[in-house]
């Protein structure tokens, strides 16, 4: 029961100092887009074969892939270049980049109109640095740069609402932007935990879960935000991915370095599994139930099955 080790895909050595960020899972092309920060890539696994296939460079900085399986689109944000690509599958050379704010990082999409948000984290040598960046897909242009209350996290698009949510680290809140008005923040969810960092949505039950540097896992029912559960961590929580089928959600902490496992029925941590200090990122692919955990000293992915 729980998650089972079952190998590792080993991925290209770093070529400076840094390892991987976000990822993201292509469900039916069964294809899996790390961001390779050291290396201003992304590296690409096949999942049913488990194995490294190739590289996508040219991204500097690259913090962050984010998959559109609606439209068959793969999205980057650039941090170092201040950037986002977008690309199909089919065509990665026709990778096209649009300027957004300072450092983008989280990305969350919108399929319906076809706007992405790109959450930025800012430079403290820039005024005003922080923001959120509204992107038009479709005219591959910049379409709003929304101030942001301080340093952006993570980010999520719900269809039930209509609005994208962001994590801000301080001051400890989740914004909320309207999708069809992306020029301003409509609402905020105080959050009273340090550093909201990991968030992930369970759209059938509407409740977001917010993984806090405060070393707090906060559960909140949408739309109106009410707290229905907070648990402890094993320490500094990053990215989280939720399990809808079964029930499950991980989250990432490089220190010690481990997959803390919650069962989303009880909100009780189930299991807490050791990968590798620094291990700070996960991807999740639901067909398969698998779960991925990018190792930065060995620079390879860990593999693992939930059994439930």
């Amino acid at each position: 029961m729980g998650l089972q080790h079952v190998g590792y895909v080993e991925l290209p050595a770093h070529v400076t100092s840094g390892g991987f960020d976000h990822a993201a899972v292509h469900r039916a092309r069964a294809l899996l887009y790390v961001a390779h920060t050291a290396n201003d890539a992304l590296d690409v696994i096949d999942c049913d074969k488990d194995r490294y296939v190739h590289s996508i460079s040219g991204l500097t900085g690259v913090a962050g892939a984010l998959v559109s399986d609606e439209l068959d689109l793969v999205f980057t944000s650039n941090r170092v270049e201040n950037s986002i690509g977008i690309f199909s599958p089919d065509d990665e050379a026709g990778l096209a980049k649009v300027s957004v704010g300072v450092r983008p990082n989280g990305l969350a999409f919108d399929p319906r109109r076809r706007r992405l948000l790109a959450a930025n984290v800012g430079d403290p040598a820039v005024p005003h640095r922080f923001t959120f960046s509204i992107v038009d897909v479709a005219k591959r242009t910049l379409i709003a740069d929304i101030p942001a209350p301080g340093r952006t996290r993570w980010t999520v698009y719900d269809a039930q609402t209509d609005a994208f949510y962001i994590n801000i680290a301080d001051p400890a809140q989740i914004v909320v932007v309207a999708a069809h008005d992306p020029t301003r923040i409509a609402r905020t969810l105080e959050i009273d935990v340090a550093g909201p960092h990991g968030l992930d949505l369970d759209a059938e039950h509407r409740r977001l879960f917010c993984a806090c540097d405060g070393g707090q896992l906060i559960c909140l029912q949408l739309p109106e935000g009410r707290r229905l559960h907070q648990s402890g961590l094993s320490g500094v929580p990053d990215v989280i991915f939720f399990n809808r089928v079964l029930h499950r959600l991980y989250v990432a902490i490089g220190d010690p370095g481990v997959i803390d496992v919650f069962d989303t029925e009880t909100m009780e941590r189930v299991e807490t599994v050791p990968t590798e200090k620094g291990a700070h990122t996960l991807a999740f692919d639901p067909n398969r139930n698998k779960v991925y955990a990018f190792l930065p000293r060995t620079h390879r992915a860990a593999v693992y099955v939930e059994n439930g």
